[in-house]
């Protein structure tokens, strides 16, 4: 089978039938969903759809281990990972699966996500590092956009209309190679819920892969439609996610001094967060 689409589902019920809808590749495709524990009607809208794999959680097992699972289960020679907030465009899927079949040395392919009103969304990254993340918790990456030396993590300087190689591409809607992803070991599921497509997309260029950036690939991307229903604690969980990502990655003998001025930067960068998160909802 040349392509399996992984779908992780958690209260998702108002997006998967726009996002399962819009798949559209040929008779050489299986969907497989797994449902990380959802209580609204996501599994109703499941049961839709009589051709699709569907994988149930009784609980939420986080965002890496339920995609290990959809690997597992995936029959494709490329596995399209993609979040249930999508909405893919007509031909989206023949552009990403055609480039990897003409670039060997080629892992990993995302698209353009779009926000919902048309607009391009950010994202494209370079892997963080102690010193990028600090200028990004300073605001000097915000002083000095598009600066090489303080905006080297958020690239806002990211020319979004240019074919490019890239870091790390935003994984709501990601297409790789099975053999990457076996050569790998799928996720990291020490990574529940965040930076485990930072640290796949990380250890695929260490084995020296290739991630490329098609603009003419197009998805709709309604951008943290399941993360924003319980807020405030994905806010904290990012946060740890991206310090134990900087732990694992970051080979220095003098990580731990660096890490006693980032932690408390990253606490009160949370705290702010938070608060504004909470402030905003006040206010409504």
């Amino acid at each position: 089978m040349k392509l399996s689409v992984v779908i992780v589902t958690w209260n998702s019920a108002a997006d998967i039938a726009a996002c399962i809808e819009s798949i559209n590749f040929g008779p050489q495709l299986d969907i497989i969903v797994v449902d990380n524990g959802s209580s609204d009607a996501t599994r109703e809208k499941l049961s839709q759809y009589p051709h699709l794999k569907v994988i149930t959680n009784r609980t939420n097992l986080g965002y890496a281990r339920a995609n290990n699972q959809g690997f597992r289960l995936a029959a494709g020679e490329y596995i399209l990972l993609l979040n249930p907030d999508t909405r893919l465009e007509p031909g989206c899927l023949d552009v990403l699966s055609g480039y990897l079949d003409s670039h060997p040395d080629v892992g990993a392919v995302a698209p353009r996500l779009l926000n919902p009103d048309g607009s391009t969304q950010l994202s494209i990254r370079s892997f963080p590092g102690v010193g990028s993340v600090l200028s990004e918790l300073s605001g000097l990456s915000r002083l000095f956009p598009g600066s090489s030396l303080f905006d080297r993590w958020r690239l806002r300087r990211f020319d979004y209309d240019q074919e490019s190689v890239v870091e790390q591409p935003m994984a709501s809607c990601l297409l790789v190679r099975r053999q990457v992803l076996d050569q790998l070991g799928g996720f990291d599921e020490s990574f529940p819920m965040f930076y485990n497509d930072v640290d796949l997309s990380y250890r695929m260029k260490q084995a020296g892969w290739k991630t490329v950036y098609l603009p003419t690939a197009r998805v709709y991307h309604r951008l943290g439609a399941s993360t924003s229903q319980v807020k405030t604690k994905m806010v904290w969980e990012s946060h740890r996610a991206l310090f134990r990502y900087l732990l694992k990655h970051d080979p220095s003998p003098l990580f731990w001094l660096k890490a006693v001025i980032l932690l408390p930067l990253l606490e009160l960068a949370g705290l702010v967060r938070v608060l504004a998160y909470r402030l905003t909802r006040f206010r409504r």
